[in-house]
């Protein structure tokens, strides 16, 4: 399965969770910038629903910043890959600056896309979006966070992810839907979309307009 670019996937999505979830809930949709916004906005529109982000970065390995150790919420918290922690040797000091190094950015983000921040998440069904998943580091982070904040219920949607993640990920969000659950490996989330360009925080602001 190739998507022909994110909004293709968003509006899949969203046509999928239309049969999947049912009338009932008082639904939001927010996507993980940057990329996961895009999807998110096609989502919400299909479903009706207000669109805001969920602003959760990645901790990357030193040597590998594309494979993540961790994740890191809104409020500071980390969450950590044990097993990748103990193969590369990464001692607290190490965590803790990476750690503030992308609380750092999450804070320049939430100025950034202010227009897309909700505060209130109380008796509310959210639904997490990203333009896909490999480790599921942030999404735990994301849904932790929003259980932590009162969410009523914290669903995740994407349009693609290995088949592991998908189910690790259902022991954290009350609902998982991947459009496309794969067994595929080595995994990464561009081999899916014929066109996976860079998404710049301009597009980001303009889509939460």
């Amino acid at each position: 399965m190739i998507f022909d670019n994110r909004e293709t996937a968003g509006r899949l999505l969203g046509e999928w969770l239309k049969e999947k979830l049912g009338k009932e809930g008082n639904y939001i949709v927010l996507g993980i910038p940057r990329g996961g916004v895009v999807v998110a906005k096609e989502t919400a529109e299909i479903l009706g629903v207000p669109l805001g982000v969920l602003i959760v970065r990645k901790l990357g390995v030193p040597e590998n910043p594309e494979l993540a150790f961790g994740a890191i919420d809104p409020d500071g918290n980390i969450y950590l890959d044990k097993s990748t922690v103990e193969y590369f040797g990464l001692t607290p000091q190490v965590i803790q600056k990476i750690a503030q190094e992308e609380l750092k950015k999450i804070r320049e983000r939430e100025k950034k896309f202010e227009r897309g921040l909700i505060k209130d998440f109380k008796d509310k069904d959210v639904i997490v979006v990203d333009d896909g998943v490999a480790t599921g580091m942030t999404i735990e982070a994301g849904v932790e966070y929003l259980k932590r904040k009162g969410a009523k219920r914290v669903i995740v949607a994407v349009p693609v992810c290995p088949k592991e993640t998908e189910e690790k990920l259902k022991r954290y969000a009350n609902e998982v839907y991947c459009y496309y659950s794969t067994t595929t490996s080595p995994f990464a989330v561009g081999m899916f979309y014929r066109d996976f360009r860079q998404v710049e925080d301009e597009e980001v602001q303009n889509l939460l307009q």
